[in-house]
């Protein structure tokens, strides 16, 4: 249940940089969020999910 804070406070600098640094516009970032809520209810939900999880354990397997 870790991973998935940590992503989602990630995705949230990412997004309040954007809207500060490169002109993202508040009502497109509530649009993104929205869309996210949106497909977290459809059936896409499961592969995206275990995308994410494949791929943070990939990083997480790097060894610098």
């Amino acid at each position: 249940m870790v991973l998935p804070i940590s992503a989602a406070v990630l995705m949230l600098v990412i997004v309040i940089l954007l809207v500060r640094r490169s002109g993202l516009k508040l009502v497109h970032a509530v649009v993104c969020a929205l869309l996210g809520f949106y497909l977290a209810s459809t059936s896409i939900a499961q592969p995206i999910h275990t995308l994410s999880t494949n791929v943070a354990g990939m990083i997480s397997g790097i060894r610098l």
